[in-house]
């Protein structure tokens, strides 16, 4: 539905809240996330870790390695499991194509997962299973994950697991009793939020990716936003694209830090009076934090 998108001359609205890989902004931070999530697949890492706030792009992230994936990778993608290890397993093979077998025991499905793993080992295929929210884990189905990459055929792991969450996630892997599991994370990333320029370069980016051929927000108003939305990509999003409907309505062709004060002011911007919460970062020291 067009909303203001004729009014600033653009094919679509520039910040939606909804993942879109074709409007991935390159960010260094979003560089360097992606490439440790393709280093971690490109080396065989049995798991790979990248977190960040709500917001930070993780999915977009995601949406666009999907995409770029070789034929030769069996990926199954899980989003908000919930459950005991038993709930779990029928996640994992149901994202991996698996029905799980009905009234099967543990012990069956355990043998079900292991058993497609081997046959796909065996087409020179190799399996990778993707956790998004992963925060929402627990530690005993992380532990849990953590069982199923001792699944090999020799010296090769047959299994790989990349999660992608919250930096309560870190918190969780930090705990003594997940030691284990943080010494296979053999590759990670934490995705911090943007700067005042990125912020910048980020709305100028989405506004050109619409189909923006002039200038629309001032650089003040950008400046402005950054300090609203703490550089977080989703509330970035948010906030301009309020901008944008206020500017419309006032028949205005730039966003101005005066109109930004009154989105703000008026309060249509959800978040505005509280800042995101900064990363938390409990973790080995190895683990790479983005500044």
């Amino acid at each position: 539905m067009d909303i203001y998108t004729s009014h600033f001359g653009l094919s679509e609205r520039p910040f939606t809240l909804v993942p879109d890989p074709d409007f991935l902004f390159w960010s260094d931070a979003h560089r360097r996330a992606f490439a440790m999530l393709e280093f971690g697949l490109l080396t065989r890492s049995p798991i790979t870790l990248v977190t960040g706030e709500v917001g930070a792009g993780k999915t977009t992230l995601l949406q666009h390695l999907l995409r770029g994936l070789e034929d030769d990778l069996v990926v199954g993608l899980v989003s908000n499991a919930l459950g005991d290890r038993g709930e779990l397993l029928r996640w994992v093979l149901l994202a991996l194509g698996e029905a799980p077998v009905p009234g099967a025991t543990y012990v069956e499905l355990f043998g079900q997962l292991q058993a497609f793993l081997i046959a796909r080992y065996a087409e020179g295929r190799r399996v990778v299973l993707i956790f998004d929210e992963a925060q929402n884990l627990g530690a005993d189905n992380l532990e849990e994950l953590r069982m199923y990459t001792n699944i090999n055929a020799g010296k090769d792991e047959l299994l790989q697991i990349v999660l992608v969450g919250q930096p309560e996630l870190r918190e969780t892997l930090s705990r003594p009793e997940l030691s284990q599991f943080a010494q296979r994370v053999a590759s990670c990333y934490h995705l911090g939020t943007m700067g005042a320029p990125t912020v910048a370069a980020y709305i100028a980016h989405r506004l050109a990716r619409a189909g923006a051929r002039r200038e629309i927000f001032s650089a003040a108003a950008a400046a402005l936003v950054h300090e609203a939305s703490g550089g977080v990509p989703r509330l970035v999003n948010q906030l301009c694209d309020r901008a944008l409907t206020y500017a419309f309505a006032a028949g205005e062709t730039q966003v101005s830090a005066a109109l930004l004060r009154q989105v703000l002011e008026d309060g249509v911007f959800f978040l505005s009076g509280q800042p995101p919460r900064p990363p938390v970062v409990v973790a080995p020291a190895q683990w790479q934090k983005a500044d």
